[in-house]
């Protein structure tokens, strides 16, 4: 289990990250999330042990997390870490030496990911002459060439089609399946969704927003109602409890205060004629994220 209790980091009289703690348990999936700045990197460094904290502690199964311990944490960054005049297999001999893996070691896991991953043909190609997407590919290859207890995941997905991205899921799923440890970070919060069980939301590398996905979902207050058919925008405006009313191509969104209100769009509908759907949705992450970062910048 990865513990992060009570961390703050300061760049000078930046407070970077503010009394931070979660945890993350064997073969988890949590979300750390949060626009650009709120501290996201500087947590990811402080549990890689490239920086300390001013105050707190990072463990990992109950260990200060030091050279040893490195080598069985993954880092997929946001940023291209490849070294592009190598070879794919000369750049997973390199990073797989730097987790003290030996060479039969290397080439025995490298031959298996590049099949799992769909790039055999790859192997001795220069990195500068792959796509983008089969970058990505090799750079998540040398995110876990080493099998790591832990992983983390800083936007995994950019520059996948939706095919690759089908097949990454599938390939963390099975990291989380294997015990794995996985802290998953990313701006699109459809695939936030799809893992985590647990997440925190940072503003100004504070929390403002932790716990289960589901309970989170379950605790938001406002709700949404779908409708399709025969219904007119501003007379569901008009509804006590109703928030606000966005006409899509095929139906309209209805958010309303809380779930007791849902009662009085209902006496509504019952009124039309011709509505095929009335269905009430729990909130999306992404409408969560937006309301509680608002919240914390004054919007």
């Amino acid at each position: 289990m990865l513990k992060v209790e009570n961390v703050t980091k300061y760049y000078g009289d930046f407070k970077a990250v503010d009394n931070l703690s979660f945890d993350v348990d064997s073969g988890e999936i949590f979300g750390l999330l949060g626009v650009n700045g709120a501290g996201k990197t500087t947590t990811f460094r402080m549990i890689m042990n490239l920086i300390e904290p001013n105050s707190g502690k990072i463990t990992f199964n109950n260990k200060k997390i030091d050279y040893n311990l490195t080598d069985k944490i993954g880092f997929l960054t946001e940023e291209r870490s490849l070294l592009t005049k190598l070879t794919v297999k000369e750049q997973m001999l390199f990073y797989g030496a730097l987790k003290s893996l030996d060479e039969d070691t290397i080439l025995r896991r490298l031959d298996k990911l590049l099949k799992r991953f769909e790039i055999s043909e790859y192997k001795d190609r220069k990195i500068n002459t792959l796509s983008k997407g089969n970058q990505q590919k090799v750079q998540f290859i040398s995110a876990i060439i080493n099998e790591p207890k832990l992983l983390i995941l800083d936007e995994p997905f950019s520059g996948l089609d939706p095919i690759n991205i089908e097949l990454f899921k599938s390939v963390i799923l099975e990291l989380k399946q294997k015990g794995t440890s996985i802290i998953f970070s990313s701006h699109r919060m459809d695939h936030v969704e799809l893992f985590c069980e647990k997440l925190v939301i940072l503003v100004k590398g504070k929390s403002v927003l932790e716990g289960y996905l589901k309970d989170i979902k379950k605790d938001y207050k406002i709700k949404k109602i779908i409708i399709e058919g025969d219904v007119v925008k501003k007379d569901l405006e008009k509804i006590e409890g109703v928030i606000s009313v966005l006409k899509t191509a095929c139906s309209y969104e209805v958010n309303i205060r809380d779930e007791s209100y849902s009662k009085n769009v209902f006496e509504y509908v019952k009124t039309r004629n011709n509505v095929t759907k009335y269905v009430m949705e729990e909130p999306s992450l992404e409408e969560i994220f937006v309301a509680k970062v608002g919240e914390a910048y004054g919007k």
